[in-house]
């Protein structure tokens, strides 16, 4: 299972990998005109390095872990519940 925890500004944040083991995570956004996410690969990520595209490799199990933070965001905006 996917843990969240609170970068130093405060903004939910879970890192996992991919199946190539490319560091990738969800964060919530600091734009403060709507609320967002960030959702993907880190640069310099072995994966990464090796190919041209930046999109992260996932299993069936690896996506059920990020369908709850997702339906929690459509649902309040918010990746944490509180």
């Amino acid at each position: 299972m996917l843990k969240l925890r609170r970068t130093e500004r405060g903004f939910a944040r879970a890192d996992f990998e991919d199946l190539y083991g490319s560091k990738c995570s969800i964060q919530q956004s600091s734009l403060a005109t709507d609320d967002a996410i960030w959702l993907g690969v880190h640069e310099g990520s072995l994966h990464y390095e090796k190919q041209e595209s930046s999109r992260m490799h996932l299993n069936r199990k690896q996506v059920a872990e990020l369908i709850p933070l997702l339906e929690r965001f459509v649902k309040t905006g918010e990746l944490f519940s509180e």
